[in-house]
């Protein structure tokens, strides 16, 4: 039998194993009981380093907080601060934004007097030059010549018509402005001005019409007040409304002869590059002509408007042919015709005809090469009544002088006959004047106003004098003719008496002569 499995302090093995078992689990209790206390932060038996981390934790985060706060406080005043340099800024800005509005305004005007100053000694040096510089012409045409230049192609060697040398280009010595006024500028109606009630004495001079110094002096010296000026522009210039505008502040019709060519082309320049009738035809200035016309219709008054005059002469760039079959300047027939109903239906295009009349002004035939003084060659360059308001001439007394009465109906009388078989438009004599050379001119001004009065020319609405005296060469001669009404008393008086004799149909503002 084998011995039995017990302890001293168990009566059998089973309860010796129950109280181990026991004793074990107490122990753990313990232990874990222990261990709790001793690692609990509250608990009065914490190590000394755990109390002393959780109170540096406390600290810290009332330091942070402490600091938090005082960072918004800064924030805060931050805010403020910036809101009011933000406010003082924009009102900064404004201001700064007003002072370089004004300093810019400044620079502007600066800008436009330095610009108008330049423009100015421009025109004024340009004038003096052309004076300066002026050539010969033919006899009966007006066109303003400078001395020979080289050219493409030659004038022929015999001219046919002489011609003043210095066009007025209208070009003012000082900067033009729109006539000062606090009242709008009036015009009557354009088919009142067509159709006149009383005749038209117009007159050309250097500055007019934006400079009538000399306008009106030769005005008051006659006693009369003219009631058109005569200007010149080209196409190398945009519209001037100054000068209509300056014009009907006095109740003077204003007349443009306007050129395709440049305003500064001497007079012995046939050949224009750029400038042929088939360039004008191809569009190449379109752009120009219809802005042209759009600011005629801007200033809503109306004109008269000779375009490219005299072209069944020779001296033009805008002439067909040269009066012995060769082309001019690279114009073919009927070229002319063509260029004329172009531009007019340009006009027509922007409203402008309802302000233009269209002046269509050959040359007198007295002395055009034969080719040219036939009725047939002056109706191939008639654009027809639709395109044209007035007919008009170009004719002068000059030198030489060959088997010529000094009358009238010698000067105009066959280039009137020719015009009456194409048109009964009215006729207005576009630019004349007489030579003081030879003696002939007194005689010649009473010739012209009686001729003017006869019953036969009632169809004459009027003329217009080139007012200038003009240094040239005639036929390798060099001599001045003096075109001015004014060039000596017997002219004068011829010219007022002419004019002021009743029933003569001028019916113009009387001038009190100082």
């Amino acid at each position: 039998m084998s011995k039995p499995n017990r302890t001293w302090w168990a009566p059998t093995a089973a309860n010796a194993r129950r109280t181990a078992i026991g004793a074990t689990a107490i122990g753990l209790c313990l232990a874990l009981a222990s261990f709790y206390v001793w690692n609990s932060p509250g608990s009065p038996l914490a190590p000394a380093a755990q109390l002393t981390s959780a109170s540096q934790k406390t600290a810290l985060e009332n330091h942070l907080e402490a600091k938090k706060a005082n960072l918004e406080a800064d924030v805060k005043a931050l805010e403020t601060k910036l809101a009011n340099r933000e406010a003082a800024l924009k009102d900064a800005t404004g201001k700064s934004a007003s002072a370089d509005a004004t300093i810019q305004d400044l620079r502007d005007q600066v800008a436009a007097a330095q610009g108008a100053a330049d423009a100015a000694a421009s025109a004024r040096d340009k004038t003096a030059a052309e004076l300066a510089s002026k050539g010969s012409g033919d006899n009966g045409s007006s066109a303003p010549q400078s001395q020979p230049a080289p050219v493409t192609t030659s004038k022929p060697t015999t001219k046919p018509t002489s011609k003043p040398t210095t066009k007025p280009t209208g070009k003012p010595t000082s900067t033009p402005k729109p006539p000062a006024t606090s009242t709008p500028i009036t015009a009557p109606s354009l088919a009142s001005l067509i159709n006149p009630t009383s005749k038209l004495f117009g007159m050309y001079t250097q500055q007019a019409p934006f400079n009538f110094a000399t306008f009106d002096d030769t005005a008051t010296k006659v006693g009369e007040t003219p009631n058109v000026v005569g200007y010149f522009g080209g196409w190398d210039e945009a519209f001037r409304p100054a000068a209509v505008q300056a014009a009907w502040k006095r109740d003077t019709m204003p007349v443009l002869t306007w050129e395709s060519r440049p305003i500064g082309s001497g007079n012995d320049k046939i050949v224009e590059p750029g400038y042929e009738l088939p360039t004008i035809l191809s569009g190449a200035f379109d752009t120009y002509l219809h802005q042209y016309a759009k600011d005629i219709v801007a200033t809503g008054l109306p004109m008269g408007i000779r375009f490219d005059h005299e072209m069944n002469g020779i001296w033009y760039p805008w002439a067909e042919s040269d009066g012995s079959g060769k082309s001019l300047n690279g114009n073919n027939p009927g070229d002319y015709v063509k260029v004329w109903k172009y531009v007019h239906d340009i006009f027509e295009q922007e409203g402008a005809n309802k302000l233009v009349a269209w002046i269509w002004a050959p040359n007198i035939v007295n002395n055009l090469p034969k080719t040219h003084k036939t009725a047939e060659y002056l109706a191939s360059l008639y654009p027809g009544d639709d395109y044209v308001d007035w007919v008009g001439l170009s004719g002068y007394l000059r030198p030489p002088y060959v088997d010529n009465p000094y009358t009238f109906d010698f000067t105009f009388g066959s280039s009137l006959t020719q015009l009456r078989a194409l048109t009964k438009k009215p006729i207005f004599l576009a630019e004349i004047g007489a030579s003081e050379t030879g003696g002939h001119k007194a005689k010649w001004i009473t010739s012209l106003f009686d001729g003017l009065a006869k019953p036969e020319n009632s169809d004459i609405i009027g003329f217009s004098w080139f007012n200038l005296a003009v240094t040239s060469y005639v036929e390798g001669v060099r001599a001045t003719n003096d075109w001015r009404i004014d060039s000596r008393s017997d002219t004068l008086a011829a010219f007022v008496a002419g004019i002021t004799t009743p029933g003569n149909g001028y019916d113009l503002t009387p001038i009190a002569k100082p």
